[in-house]
């Protein structure tokens, strides 16, 4: 499944500073559906190159990681369930910056 990943408010400095990224990820585990948290797997094993762990607090993202998936909070979409379609635009935006 064609996707586009865009990284912002300095997540893209884990990818390598590219912040956006054409993937091609496939559902898990023979899985008719390729939903967030297999996508979120993915991405911290294909994506993130160096501190997962400002990315990605156990299965999720940590508190402070806005997603967005076609413009739409994930919230609203069922978070780690949304199903995901064909070209859709997932997006993590960091909200926590130092000062």
């Amino acid at each position: 499944m064609q996707l586009t990943l865009e990284f912002g408010g300095g997540l893209e400095l884990l990818c390598e500073s590219v912040k956006i990224h054409n993937v091609n990820v496939d559902p898990q585990n023979g899985a008719e559906k390729l939903i967030m948290k297999d996508l979120l797997r993915w991405v911290r094993t294909n994506l993130i190159k160096e501190r997962p762990e400002m990315f990605m607090k156990e299965d999720s993202v940590r508190p402070g990681v806005l997603v967005l998936v076609n413009d739409c909070d994930w919230e609203l979409s069922g978070q780690l369930d949304t199903t995901l379609e064909e070209k859709d635009v997932v997006v993590f935006i960091s909200t926590l910056h130092g000062g």
